[in-house]
């Protein structure tokens, strides 16, 4: 979904200034929906300025916050196609660049190289993003370091091509701290990125989030769901409940379930559920009780 922005002029410039050079004619079906809704427009200005320069942007915040709806709706306003990669302990080089594979030309067989999202990011001039980049092995992100800085070149171990970035390519990744499996990212890699803090969205701007990509319409049961998750907000930063407690994805999740289930049963199958300690489950079952 496309929301109408108010931009400030000057970036609206830019995206036009953008969509008008953009060289990346394939692959239009990777020109992602958006719907983000941002809690400061600054947010969303700072990272098309940032993209704008030919600068690389790291989205950090909780689990549920939106980043990856972020990164989609900036593949929408520069109507840019964007590759997309999930990082794992098990990401490596075939993963990012492609990989060798038997194929047949009339009867001979041949080797061919399958390209990977990082290739043809690079090839077409688009957008590539990286989920939980800092779940990745720490030896397989330096691969990318020539991709992330001026140079914007990488050779490609598998075919020793020399693969440099068509204009109109940029890499936005996202990070989760302190979770399980993940590491801290190493000063070069996280020097190459402009930094923006993606907070919850809360208030009037969670409201508009509910009623845009949820089947829910009831006003009454929206203003309650809007007030848990401020109350659950609350608890993660005063320590009393994981960060994914307060995950706006599973927020939304309830919300849809609601229309057809009581929203105690909604809330227990999309949020309770999914905590592990169980003082952590009976804490949001009984703030669902207060409020429904």
């Amino acid at each position: 979904m496309n929301l109408n922005y108010q931009l400030p002029e000057n970036i609206n410039q830019q995206l036009e200034e953008k969509q008008k050079a953009r060289q990346a004619e394939e692959f239009q079906d990777l020109i992602r929906p958006g719907g983000y809704v941002p809690p400061h427009l600054d947010l969303l200005t700072d990272a098309i300025t940032a993209l704008s320069m030919g600068k690389n942007v790291l989205l950090k915040g909780p689990t549920g916050a939106g980043k990856t709806k972020f990164a989609e709706t900036l593949s929408q306003l520069f109507q840019q196609p964007m590759f997309s990669v999930n990082c794992s302990v098990d990401l490596d080089a075939e993963s990012l660049l492609g990989f060798k594979t038997l194929a047949y030309e009339g009867e001979k067989q041949v080797i061919e190289f399958i390209p990977g999202p990082m290739t043809n990011a690079m090839k077409a001039g688009c957008f590539l993003y990286i989920d939980e980049v800092n779940m990745a092995k720490p030896e397989t992100l330096p691969l990318i370091n020539g991709v992330l800085d001026y140079r914007r070149t990488i050779t490609n171990p598998f075919t020793n091509e020399m693969i440099t970035a068509k204009e109109g390519f940029g890499v936005i990744a996202a990070i989760n701290e302190g979770y399980i499996g993940t590491v801290p990212l190493n000063e070069a890699l996280k020097n190459r990125f402009i930094v923006i803090e993606v907070p919850y969205i809360e208030g009037e701007q969670l409201k508009q989030l509910i009623v845009s990509n949820t089947k829910l319409a009831d006003e009454t049961l929206i203003n309650l769901f809007v007030k848990l998750s401020g109350d659950l907000i609350t608890a993660v930063f005063q320590g009393k409940l994981s960060e994914d407690a307060a995950s706006i994805r599973a927020l939304l999740d309830a919300c849809d379930l609601s229309v057809l289930i009581p929203p105690k049963r909604a809330i227990l199958r999309s949020i309770v559920d999914k905590l592990d300690e169980e003082r952590e489950r009976e804490f949001v079952k009984n703030l669902a009780e207060t409020l429904f």
